[in-house]
């Protein structure tokens, strides 16, 4: 009886040995699969936080560049500006000598009226009187052609002034170029301008940016920008558009004296006020010497406009190409009454513009040479580097879906999980991370202790946001520095899946589709 018992007690130790040993192993695959979970959240976090990083640090680029043709325009319109200043100068200038050649018209009508009273021998002063009107005419030729001879050399700096700013305008779209085809490169492989630094301090092995991605990229980025290719996407406006822009911006950006020649109430009644004393003086007092002289408008006062190929310089006018730089003094009259003749209103007026038949100047005797002016936006956007006043605008869109236009960056990388080196990662086991079971009965089976591959997909926007609280209902323009970055969910499963399947994750892009999956 004792001897039974023994034995029972010695069985029962037996099996609570294979019992503890059975969950000894199981403890060791539960701490071991635990580590390996631990590891891969932390890889697959710490590669979403790249991709995410990633897809914000291009679209931050984007959003830069977009800002840099916002400021780069608002230069090449501040030189259509200081075009119309310089033409407004040089025609108030030359109209200094039309001026005086009205009043030497006048004195010459004043002698020939003396002359038509001295016929009698007792009004023999008319003749004197004629002669001396005959004087004063030439005195106010003199002074003509001292005053055009001025304006002949202001004009010659103007010239140089207009052309300088000209290739000023190429200079800077090809800025406006080499930063895009920069920023585009960029985007197309995520690496370029040093982003591959972000992916060897983030997560140092992760795959680059898949091309058929980056190339996605590439054609949003290009889609922002009008006249650009954009496959898939809105059409370009007409060159004849694209120029009305710009000419109306900078138009709308001029100083008042340009735009009007206002400096007070008075230059809306008289042109004079716009001119210098000293001359004003030599005009109406010193040359004649005594008698009544005044310069009295007909229209208005006059203005510098980029318009059209009509000479219409209107500055309320809307619509035009800016084929060229216009700016016409108001038509006025001279009026001179001296002893006892009187001059007519003789008119006055200057003008002067450039286009690309290198335009004119009118009194003529203030001309000096061409005016040559090549037209915003001459050519293409793509084909006008060097040749063409050109300037980067925001093409949009009308649809909700494609964000208004407004450039979207996505990012997609991949990572192996798995270690495969036992020394650095124990709880793979071996450089296969699996471990095979074998049972006479049930056969054999495969635990596998690390995933092979992690990928990690995100999106970025390039949006347009104004300071203020009405910042939202302006639209996006190439005229403001308000581009902006951000992070921005999937539109959709189909959008996620258009990215998936072009990362060639064929997989996820299924996935992706499968109504009433988040991502």
């Amino acid at each position: 009886m004792r001897l039974h018992l023994e034995m029972k007690r010695r069985k029962a130790r037996g099996q609570s040995l294979v019992l503890s040993c059975l969950s000894f192993l199981i403890m060791a695959l539960m701490t071991t699969l635990s580590f390996n979970l631990s590891h891969a959240l932390r890889e697959k976090v710490s590669l979403q936080q790249h991709s995410d990083s990633l897809a914000y640090s291009m679209a931050v680029m984007e959003a830069r560049a977009l800002n840099y043709y916002a400021a780069s325009n608002r230069a090449i319109a501040a030189s259509y500006v200081a075009m119309t200043s310089m033409h407004a100068y040089v025609s108030t200038a030359s109209l200094t000598a039309d001026m005086l050649s009205a009043a030497k018209i006048n004195f010459y009508i004043i002698a020939g009226m003396e002359f038509a009273q001295c016929a009698c021998w007792t009004c023999f002063m008319h003749c004197v009187h004629g002669f001396k009107a005959i004087s004063i005419a030439g005195k106010y030729g003199n002074k003509s052609r001292s005053y055009g001879n001025k304006v002949k050399n202001l004009d010659k700096d103007m010239e140089k002034v207009v052309d300088y700013l000209d290739r000023m305008i190429d200079t800077i779209h090809a800025s406006q170029d080499a930063v895009h085809l920069k920023t585009a490169q960029t985007v197309l492989d995520g690496s370029s301008n040093d982003l591959k630094d972000l992916t060897d301090y983030n997560v140092p092995g992760a795959t680059t940016l898949p091309m058929a991605v980056g190339g996605l990229n590439a054609n949003e980025f290009n889609c922002a920008v009008d006249g650009l290719p954009c496959p898939g996407g809105e059409s370009s406006t007409s060159r004849q558009a694209a120029s009305r822009t710009m000419t109306e911006v900078a138009n709308a950006s001029r100083p008042t004296w340009p735009s009007t020649r206002a400096t007070g109430l008075l230059s809306k009644v008289l042109p004079m006020v716009v001119l210098h004393p000293s001359f004003l003086q030599e005009l109406m007092s010193d040359i004649p010497g005594e008698g009544a002289h005044f310069a009295l408008p007909l229209l208005s006062v006059g203005a510098s406009t980029v318009t059209d190929a009509t000479r219409n310089w209107n500055t309320t006018r809307s619509g035009s190409e800016g084929k060229m730089v216009i700016s016409k003094e108001a038509h006025g009259a001279m009026f001179d009454q001296w002893k006892h003749g009187v001059g007519p209103y003789y008119p006055f007026d200057a003008e002067v513009y450039s286009n690309s038949n290198n335009g004119s100047h009118s009194p003529s005797g203030t001309h000096s040479g061409n005016h040559k002016f090549e037209g915003v936006s001459a050519k293409a956007l793509t084909s006008c580097i060097g040749s063409g006043n050109c300037f980067m605008k925001f093409r949009g869109s009308s649809d909700e879906k494609k964000d208004y236009g407004q450039p979207r960056v996505y990012s997609y990388v991949t990572k192996k999980m798995r270690v495969g080196d036992v020394s650095k990662a124990d709880w793979e086991i071996n450089s296969a991370a699996t471990i095979k079971f074998k049972h006479g009965a049930q056969g054999t089976g495969e635990l596998v202790l690390a995933a092979d591959e992690g990928a990690a997909l995100s999106k970025a926007l390039v949006y347009y946001h104004r300071f203020g609280e009405n910042g939202w209902r302006e639209a996006p323009t190439l005229f403001n520095p308000y581009w902006r970055a951000k992070l921005h969910p999937f539109r959709d499963g189909q959008e996620a899946a258009k990215v998936l399947g072009l990362a060639g994750n064929k997989d996820g892009a299924m996935i992706a589709n499968v109504p009433g999956v988040s991502l």
